[in-house]
């Protein structure tokens, strides 16, 4: 007996819809973990605790881990001192060109160059800047705090909406007024994945209305001296001082922290990453540093999700 031909038509389309979800399915597991589990599953392994926020400016896509933590901010609150800086600039208040004088008593230990040069000498408040960024110098920064003021960077994290962000004090200086008793928990300063991620969108936005004093923070970041985190295998294989930079960031660390917060720019658009790894187990200061080598796999991963090929500097 011949089956019916309405009936053979029946079994067809459903035979096709089944191949087809079996199709979309095999697809779903081809595809792996969306780009947030993956993310997690990197953390989960790393012998410490990770906080990160992403975002790709063009899309709008956020992946977050304990973003809202609070964290040790290490010298990545030196991004505060920056854009307090140039809004300063903006406000007619400060000049880039404005000379700044080292003496013996402003010169600090730890990261930098500075301390290693005779006094007097004579810089001006943009190299100030550029030095507290490309080689997160201590005295540099100090040197700019004196200029634009503790008090004033902290304000400018109020005003910006960014309530867990504090510096609390000079580098290697005591602090000028009593400290709250989270200080000795936080170190230098205190903030949070996330908002040092919108601090950076800030300043890929332009929300300080100079297009040129935007501009030029993001080339400070750009010439950011030690590239072994964020940029580390995205321009791998790229002399970033002689090609340019496709990258540009703000580092930090500490024996038992390592951090980055920076931009992307790609094909796909600019990318804002915002790591930090802390209560880390690996506390060599090598380039193998298990921090500093998973702060440049997640972003890696983000940058291969996201950004496509390269964007040409």
């Amino acid at each position: 007996m011949l089956p019916h031909p309405r009936s053979s038509s029946a079994s067809a389309i459903l035979a096709l819809a089944l191949l087809s979800v079996g199709l979309s399915a095999l697809s779903s597991q081809a595809a792996g973990p969306s780009l947030q589990a993956r993310l997690e599953a990197m953390a989960g392994r790393h012998r410490g605790r990770v906080s990160l926020y992403a975002k790709n400016l063009k899309t709008g896509a956020v992946v977050a881990i304990a973003a809202d933590e609070p964290v040790r901010s290490a010298s990545t609150i030196k991004l505060g001192i920056l854009t307090e800086a140039f809004r300063q600039v903006r406000a007619g208040r400060l000049k880039l060109a404005d000379p700044v004088v080292m003496k013996e008593v402003d010169q600090v230990k730890g990261s930098g160059v500075l301390a290693y040069l005779r006094t007097p000498l004579t810089l001006t408040l943009e190299d100030v800047l550029t030095l507290m960024m490309i080689e997160s110098d201590n005295t540099a920064t100090n040197l700019a705090i004196d200029r634009v003021g503790l008090a004033a960077v902290n304000s400018g994290f109020a005003a910006a909406g960014l309530q867990g962000s504090r510096l609390y004090k000079k580098v290697y200086q005591p602090a000028e007024e009593p400290l709250p008793p989270e200080q000795k928990t936080f170190g230098l300063g205190k903030t949070t994945a996330r908002e040092m991620g919108l601090l950076m969108e800030g300043i890929l936005r332009c929300d300080l209305g100079d297009a040129a004093l935007c501009g030029r923070m993001q080339e400070m970041m750009k010439g950011q001296q030690y590239r072994n985190m964020i940029p580390r295998y995205i321009e791998a294989g790229v002399d970033a001082s002689e090609s340019g930079a496709i990258a540009g960031d703000k580092v930090g660390a500490l024996d038992a922290q390592r951090s980055d917060v920076g931009f992307v720019l790609s094909a796909e658009g600019p990318l804002v990453i915002s790591a930090f790894t802390d209560r880390n187990e690996d506390q060599r200061w090598v380039c193998e540093n298990e921090g500093e080598t998973l702060i440049a796999r997640m972003s890696k991963a983000l940058f291969d999700a996201w950004g496509g090929p390269p964007r040409k500097p």
